[in-house]
């Protein structure tokens, strides 16, 4: 791997994390259509970690605060600390189905990554939940639920749509944020979760693949891995910043037209 190369899938890697559009789906797909050698699993999960950086720098208020909830609670009013505490173990509850997910049907996904269309049905897949997301929230009545409000069915449901988004082109932004609007939050604290729930799940991936990312770092593709990386965390973070103020006060709609005009011609190219 070039060092090009590898500042070439840090941005794609970091952008496409966080905006609802599947990182792991570009990934797949840029090697295709720029015909060149496609990155390594090692070199995968490195640019994932990467933005797992981007997400601490962002979030570090939240996970600060939940570590003092957990460490020092007397720095804490009691509400607060059972806040952050709950907060802290519906993120533990919401990474429970990728985790089963990625042990026992790792063959499967894997297999998925070597098919161009899949990627271009789940982009597809994609599109449809955001625009089901965005429909849901124009037509809920009540007002949206706060973090506060956030019960362990809800965690675990959104943790589930994250599991399926282990699948390339099926953005596991644009999943967990969609079904946490379809579960009544509103798209800025839909938001907040998703990018938090991100933190254990790369970093079990992380930990999976300590040593082949090891070998590859302090073998001849050492420097695109570090710059690759250092790409990855610099627009994983600016593309946080984006989303977060997106949705703020905007609908999905941009990124579902894309999803879905993008997955539309990936499923025209591979069936020809």
């Amino acid at each position: 791997m070039t060092v090009l190369h590898a500042l070439l899938f840090g941005v794609v890697q970091g952008f496409t994390e966080f905006l609802p559009v599947s990182s792991s789906g570009h990934l797949v797909l840029v090697p295709e259509f720029f015909g060149i050698p496609a990155p390594t699993v090692a070199f995968d999960v490195l640019v994932h970690v990467a933005t797992l950086v981007a997400v601490v720098g962002y979030f570090v208020r939240d996970l600060a605060k939940m570590a003092v909830a957990l460490l020092a609670p007397r720095r804490m009013s009691k509400a607060e600390v059972k806040l952050w505490r709950r907060l802290f173990a519906w993120l533990i509850v919401g990474s429970i189905p990728a985790a089963i997910a990625g042990f026992t049907l790792s063959g499967f996904f894997e297999g998925l990554f070597d098919s161009t269309l899949s990627v271009g049905v789940f982009l597809i897949v994609t599109s449809l939940l955001l625009t089901g997301a965005d429909i849901a929230l124009g037509r809920i009545s009540r007002p949206p639920l706060s973090l506060e409000k956030m019960r362990g069915t809800d965690a675990l449901i959104v943790g589930c749509f994250q599991a399926l988004a282990i699948a390339p082109g099926l953005s596991r932004s644009g999943a967990t944020i969609a079904s946490g609007v379809l579960l009544g939050f509103d798209r800025p604290v839909a938001a907040r979760f998703s990018f938090l729930l991100s933190v254990p799940a790369i970093l079990g991936a992380f930990l999976f693949n300590l040593r082949d990312i090891g070998e590859g770092v302090a073998g001849t593709s050492g420097t695109a891995y570090v710059a690759g990386a250092v790409a990855a965390a610099v627009s994983g973070f600016l593309a946080i910043y984006l989303v977060m103020r997106f949705v703020k006060h905007h609908k999905f709609r941009p990124f579902a037209v894309y999803t879905f005009l993008l997955g539309a011609l990936v499923v025209v190219l591979s069936l020809i």
